[in-house]
């Protein structure tokens, strides 16, 4: 039997797990033994009126203070705790479903067939250690430490479900991840000696913008997570200047033809250096922020919205703050003379769109250039 197909999209892997679970079930699985899920759910509807074994792991789980669920040996889902229902609330989601429905990023293919493998073999206990990230659309994504153990109730040798916990690791990653990324940041810092703190700044005004396009539901691609990835991953924009010459770099005259050729080198270096970053939007950004709306940026002279938006939002933001900032090749503009210059770009350097949420949000984007001055 093939297993599992990796060029299915996650929509496609959902609605062929029937089909790719009998077919396992075939495989693996005694004659006499077919999945049966409606009857795990009746089993389980009947332990929580009564004092069995199972109604005692019911009223157990229910108390646990991790994201904790039932599953059958086919991966639906047959019960969950308060703390994992918290976690889904918003998703619209309804029981049963299967396991690849809350992680459609990660669970299709050799994903699903790795924990189905594991769950039915002796040898492994019936049981799977394994890490699982929740891609959420309305709030923050989530990445958990995933267990899953067999729960014996009709026979001794055979699971009749299964016991899955969830230990949220999402905060102690990020703070890793950010960590190992601050020390990048601080070392380009130090090449770039009139940076300050433009580079939070520009974290800052991104935000805004983000969460503006948010509220007004203008962009679809927008979440939660999205709002705070890209107010760290912003200030990442220029991390390739770590590979600029400090003659270039730091030069008070203008630049000729050839440096300029050098110092555009900048975005490819920040994407050769942020593509270890789990979240592709960390390379997007160091790569294109010098792209043009109208498809006269660089380095490849997209247009439009083969721009990534990201890139897009931290365009506005760069441009606003390296405008008001005084240079040594420059002196500072007042806030009201850069936004006209933003303005008069709408449609050519940037993003309409993108534009009028700066417009909308410019007081608050003014008020933290004066908290965040150098």
């Amino acid at each position: 039997m093939e297993p599992f197909r990796a060029d299915l999209d996650p929509a496609e892997d959902l609605e062929e797990l029937p089909q790719l679970l009998d077919e396992l079930d075939q495989e693996d699985a005694p004659e006499d033994r077919v999945s049966d899920d409606q009857r795990i759910l009746e089993l389980i509807e009947h332990a929580k009126h009564g004092r069995n074994g199972l109604g005692t792991i019911l009223r157990n789980i229910s108390h646990y203070a991790f994201p904790t669920i039932l599953l059958s040996e086919r991966l639906n889902i047959a019960w969950t705790n308060r703390e994992y229902e918290e976690t889904f609330k918003d998703e619209e989601k309804a029981l049963p479903r299967n396991l690849a429905a809350d992680f459609p990023n990660e669970l299709h293919s050799e994903g699903l067939n790795k924990i189905y493998k594991a769950i039915n073999d002796p040898d492994s206990s019936y049981s799977y250690r394994g890490k699982l990230k929740a891609i959420l659309k309305h709030r923050h994504n989530r990445e958990f430490n995933v267990i899953i153990t067999p729960i014996f109730i009709e026979t001794p040798d055979r699971p009749s479900l299964y016991q899955a916990l969830f230990d949220d690791i999402t905060e102690e990653q990020r703070a890793i991840l950010q960590n190992t990324f601050l020390s990048l940041l601080e070392a380009s810092k130090l090449k770039d000696n009139d940076t300050g703190k433009h580079i939070q700044r520009v974290g800052e005004y991104s935000k805004i913008i983000a969460e503006h396009l948010y509220r007004q539901n203008l962009e679809p691609d927008i979440n939660p997570e999205f709002i705070d990835s890209i107010q760290f991953l912003a200030q990442m924009h220029d991390v390739g200047k770590i590979g600029t010459p400090d003659d270039i770099l730091n030069k008070e005259d203008a630049l000729n033809e050839t440096e300029w050729e050098i110092m555009r080198e900048h975005t490819i270096n920040g994407a050769y250096i942020m593509s270890t970053y789990p979240h592709p939007m960390a390379r997007e950004i160091a790569l294109f922020h010098h792209e043009r709306w109208d498809g006269n940026g660089y380095p490849y002279r997209l247009s439009e919205t083969m721009i990534p938006l990201s890139a897009r939002i931290v365009a506005v933001a760069d441009v606003y703050d390296a405008l008001r900032m005084e240079r040594s090749y420059k002196e500072s503009i007042e806030h009201g003379e850069a936004v006209s210059i933003i303005l008069a770009d709408r449609g050519s350097h940037f993003d309409p769109t993108v534009v009028d949420a700066f417009l909308e949000q410019q007081r608050l984007i003014e008020s933290v250039y004066g908290e965040l001055l150098d």
